[in-house]
């Protein structure tokens, strides 16, 4: 039993979860391998793997609000999901996939279910090529779709039958009675808070838990820059220096004017909020760049199109016209060999190349 898993459950919770534990693993050393010939797997493989079994099961926990020992191919794909949109390593994505596709041998043996088929496989450890990446052109893309995100008309530009009806938009917008809809409400429609954190995070690169742990103490206005302290830098104990443009930065500086104004940051010291004044996780800033790709027309079906393609395109092309230091600085990573991966030629240099060849 792990110390996170005695820690969550009550002692009857832990007595099932430990029986549930000691079936598995118990038959994985015995007939794993190949249940025909019982032959088990090694202890050197079972043993990490059950730690990793065991971060799946808690990780479900969390999703349902308490605990189950029931397993599902749902929650196994969700994991995957949440992994791949994380800022985990091939090899760690690679290793919990292959733990829970032990775990649902066992199931399937043992409990009569079925074995599991994932929805998207990770490359593992040798791959030295980043995630999906936004292009240079898509990057211009979608700046520039953060500037449409959901913006609407000027009030004193539309006809008062047009005014009519963006009052209805804005009141299932904000999610109050049409009659209370008044000019402030399309001031906030036409929000700095998308393109600042938008633009930001395409100089920054930042990672989700970023956007969720930023401050306003991170913000240089007048040195375009963001000083993220050592205990907010992610995978890292170092403090760091991020350049922004010069647009970026007046963006930043708007919103943190127009931020003043709205209720919900009058005890918070976050830079972002979503409107219902929470921290931004993964899924929600996935779905803004979903829809910031829909705005763009840039196609997303058949690529890995989380936050990180961002990040992604920020090592890649700062790679491409500085040099690797710069992006290990940029993107704060504590080891040069992390941001190799990224020393690779862009997608439409390779097309140009072709072309000249002939």
């Amino acid at each position: 039993m792990t110390e996170p898993a005695r820690e969550y459950l009550n002692q009857k919770q832990l007595l099932d979860y430990r029986s549930e534990r000691e079936d598995c693993l118990s038959w994985l050393l015995a007939f794993g391998k190949d249940p025909e010939t019982a032959d088990g797997y090694a202890l050197g493989t079972v043993k990490p793997r059950a730690y990793r079994m065991d971060q799946f099961y808690r990780w479900i926990w969390e999703q349902e609000g308490g605990y189950t020992a029931q397993l599902s191919h749902d929650y196994a794909d969700a994991w995957m999901r949440h992994l791949a949109q994380e800022d985990y390593s091939s090899t760690h994505q690679t290793n919990c996939q292959k733990a829970v596709k032990m775990l649902f041998k066992w199931w399937k043996h043992e409990r009569g279910g079925g074995l599991w088929d994932p929805e998207i496989t990770f490359t593992g450890a040798n791959s030295t090529n980043p995630q999906d990446y936004l292009t240079r052109d898509e990057r211009t893309q979608i700046r520039n779709a953060a500037l449409e995100y959901g913006s609407i008309p000027e009030y004193s530009n539309v006809t008062p039958a047009e005014r009519d009806r963006w009052k209805q938009y804005l009141a299932q917008r904000f999610e109050k009675p049409k009659s209370e809809v008044t000019p402030n409400d399309w001031d906030r429609a036409n929000s700095w808070k998308i393109p600042s954190l938008v633009w930001a995070s395409m100089d920054a690169g930042l990672r989700p838990v970023e956007v969720k742990r930023s401050t306003l103490s991170w913000v240089d206005i007048d040195n375009r820059v963001l000083r993220i302290p050592k205990e907010d830098s992610a995978k890292s104990n170092d403090a760091w220096i991020v350049s922004l443009r010069e647009r970026t930065a007046k963006f930043l500086d708007r919103w943190l004017d127009e931020r003043e104004q709205y209720t919900q940051y009058t005890d918070s010291e976050s830079i972002w909020l979503t409107r219902e004044g929470n921290p931004y996780e993964s899924q929600s800033l996935r779905y803004i760049l979903h829809r910031l790709c829909e705005i763009a027309g840039i196609e997303t079906q058949n690529r890995q199109m989380s936050w990180y393609a961002m990040r992604h395109s920020v090592g890649t092309y700062m790679t491409r016209e500085e040099d690797l230091a710069a992006a290990q600085t940029q993107l704060r990573h504590k080891s040069a060999e992390t941001t190799m991966k990224y020393d690779q030629t862009p997608i439409e240099d390779r097309r140009d190349a072709l072309d000249r060849m002939g």
